[in-house]
């Protein structure tokens, strides 16, 4: 269950989970103590992905600012273009790993193993695991939104791409690969990252929803509301990069040599 739904049975018995079974608050007593872990939540999902690594690279290893650069974006392609590749990569690595924490966070606080019971003819989940994946999407989210929208770097961010899709891997590790594949397909074939990341985005709730019409144990269908507002905010975070692809005027990345466009003409010729 752990590999096929994501990282959500990490922790058997979560923090809040210990404190109900401490204290027994009543109904009223244990709303509040569901709502004080939801936000702690999004505030921890926010702070750790408000942490951009590539402003943090740029800083310590090149004593630079990123964003003084090419697109002027705090993201990983921009590294790439300014520093080189394996700056990147740990850009990459370290944008994607704070959301993989975040969510991690939210199952230390909410874990409970999953459990469910048919009422009829419908499977019905234990209203504890239901808070545990609410609590884990929540945590994606906002590592998202605190990537695009970092309170450390006055509001400007990155795109927040490899924090979503590491949060999906997390999430569910056969949808996350899933989309890496797009992601590879589309970059091997345009060398547009922008493209590459709006359309692996768009997907995201797509093959959620068809992975859960097919699965003889549905999971908690608001997992699909959550993947429409993460694909949104990936989205948006691309917007000019939208008008530059519509434009003709965005930019090509090559990971590894760039071809020579003056030999492949004469060849052409």
């Amino acid at each position: 269950m752990f590999w096929v739904f994501g990282i959500y049975n990490l922790f058997e018995k979560g923090l809040i989970n210990a404190i109900r079974t401490a204290i027994k608050p009543g109904e009223t007593g244990d709303a509040v103590l569901v709502g004080l872990g939801f936000l702690v939540v999004i505030v921890s999902s926010y702070l750790l992905g408000s942490i951009n690594w590539a402003i943090v690279i740029s800083k310590f290893f090149y004593n630079d600012d990123v964003r003084r650069h090419g697109s002027g974006n705090a993201g990983t392609t921009n590294v790439l273009r300014t520093y080189g590749k394996l700056a990147a990569v740990f850009t990459f690595v370290g944008d994607g790993l704070k959301g993989v924490l975040s969510i991690v966070i939210a199952c230390a606080l909410f874990g409970f193993p999953m459990t469910a019971y048919v009422q009829n003819n419908v499977l019905v989940y234990d209203v504890y695991y239901m808070q545990l994946i609410t609590a884990a999407y929540l945590a994606a989210l906002f590592a998202v939104i605190g990537h695009i929208f970092p309170i450390f770097s006055k509001f400007h961010g990155g795109k927040g791409f490899a924090t979503f899709l590491f949060c999906t891997l997390a999430l569910n590790p056969i949808i996350g690969l899933m989309l890496v594949c797009i992601m590879l397909i589309l970059l091997a074939g345009s060398h547009f990252v922008s493209l590459g990341s709006i359309v692996t985005a768009a997907f995201y709730p797509i093959l959620l929803h068809s992975f859960d019409s097919i699965n003889p144990i549905r999971p908690y269908g608001i997992n699909v509301l959550f993947a429409f507002l993460l694909a949104a905010f990936v989205t948006w975070s691309h917007r000019t990069n939208i008008k530059r692809l519509l434009n003709h005027t965005e930019r090509k990345t090559y990971f590894f040599k760039k071809p020579d466009e003056t030999k492949n003409e004469k060849e052409n010729v």
